[in-house]
């Protein structure tokens, strides 16, 4: 039976060209002028998207948090919210990918508690409040401009977990498509994978869907992989931007949902590749997912896979759909997405295989569309090596 489910998500977006210039200053205005501007490295220091935002903030008291790594560390957030505290913030502002949104998240819930911000997850905290957060966003993958999850490392315990919460919704993100122009091959291949991972993992369920919803995951896949592939050689194509742009926020707003509620395996074996070796969070999944896939198989599963095969790449599905479909992804991210395709390429160390599985399984199986035990994902992880 279906199950009853709620939706709800209040994020505004300000998509387009020109919204920055037309409203940051008024958005950021309604919560205060005192401003924490988050972000990570210098790229939009070079891409002038600092100067632009800055721009916008005459008038404001502008204090930074510069230097978020990829898969951010709790440390940064420490650092954000000494700030915050130190200078009683008002708002804070995301300036960048995912991760920049995700230590942003945290760091406005960790600002408004007396605990350590790692106690969000070694400890049932609860999470009350956190201060406003506006999001510019200038690389098309993690969604997590529109959703209420963030995904925060602790490097010292070798740990990459995720939570979520309403009150860590950003109140308003800023989403222009030109932002993305001077985004790398790499990184439009690893986020387009991303946003491919974040569907798939809904597609591929064990629950009962909505045909509506299904229709609409497959139309959302087939975008991304069309305008993927044109963004890796067309980078300022302005369209092919805008669509992944806003697939990526539909892919893991809570949408495509609906009444699937069901734990996300593959993800899980990706953050811990993460949390150990700093894999690049798309490219782990591009490894993965092919292997994944056609490990998890079952006869019950066919018409899931028949319908990817068919309704997203576009082929007719062989009596070996499994291996079919885990051939042609493989094709898909590793030849025309130009990913590499194997975990020792990523300076994974192969003695180290079997004790992620362990450790993921420390206190049961992983569920998901297939419930893993250690076995299965020492299983998956050698396929990917």
């Amino acid at each position: 039976m279906m199950k009853d489910f709620t939706y709800f998500n209040p994020v505004k977006v300000f998509f387009g060209r020109d919204q920055i210039g037309a409203n940051l200053a008024g958005t950021l205005g309604q919560y205060g002028k005192k401003v924490l501007m988050v972000y990570g490295g210098n790229s939009i220091h070079r891409t002038g998207v600092y100067d632009r935002v800055m721009n916008e903030l005459e008038g404001f008291e502008v204090y930074e948090l510069r230097g978020i790594e990829p898969n951010p560390d709790v440390s940064s957030i420490r650092q954000g919210v000494k700030i915050c505290k130190e200078h009683d913030i008002d708002v804070v502002l995301a300036i960048g990918g995912g991760s920049v949104i995700d230590a942003s998240k945290w760091t406005a819930a960790a600002a408004c508690v007396d605990h350590d911000a790692w106690d969000f997850f070694s400890k049932p905290t609860t999470i009350d409040k956190a201060l406003p957060l506006v999001t510019v966003l200038t690389i098309a993958a993690t969604g997590s401009e529109m959703n209420n999850g963030g995904v925060i490392s602790n490097r010292e315990l070798c740990k990459k977990v995720g939570r979520s919460s309403p009150h860590i919704f950003p109140k308003a993100s800023f989403l222009d498509p030109e932002l993305t122009f001077t985004v790398s091959r790499y990184q439009t291949a690893s986020g387009s994978i991303d946003i491919l991972s974040h569907i798939m993992e809904v597609y591929f369920n064990s629950q009962e869907t909505m045909e509506f919803l299904d229709g609409i995951m497959e139309s959302m896949m087939r975008t991304v992989i069309k305008y993927g592939l044109i963004a890796l050689d067309s980078p300022e194509d302005y369209e092919a931007r805008a669509n992944l742009m806003w697939a990526a926020s539909w892919a893991i707003n809570g949408f495509i949902n609906g009444p699937v509620f069901q734990p996300w395996n593959c993800h899980t074996i990706e953050h811990e590749l993460s949390a150990r070796y700093g894999v690049t969070h798309g490219h782990g999944l591009a490894i993965l997912l092919p292997r994944w896939l056609k490990h998890v198989y079952t006869e019950e599963a066919r018409s899931r896979y028949e319908g990817f095969v068919k309704n997203v790449l576009g082929e007719e599905p062989a009596d070996d759909v499994a291996a079919q479909l885990s051939e042609l992804l493989s094709e898909l991210f590793f030849e025309k997405f130009g990913v590499s395709g194997q975990l020792k390429d990523l300076d994974v160390p192969a003695d180290d295989l079997a004790d992620i599985g362990k450790t993921l399984c420390q206190n049961g199986p992983v569920k998901g569309f297939a419930e893993l035990d250690e076995n299965d994902i020492y299983e998956i992880l050698k396929m990917s090596y």
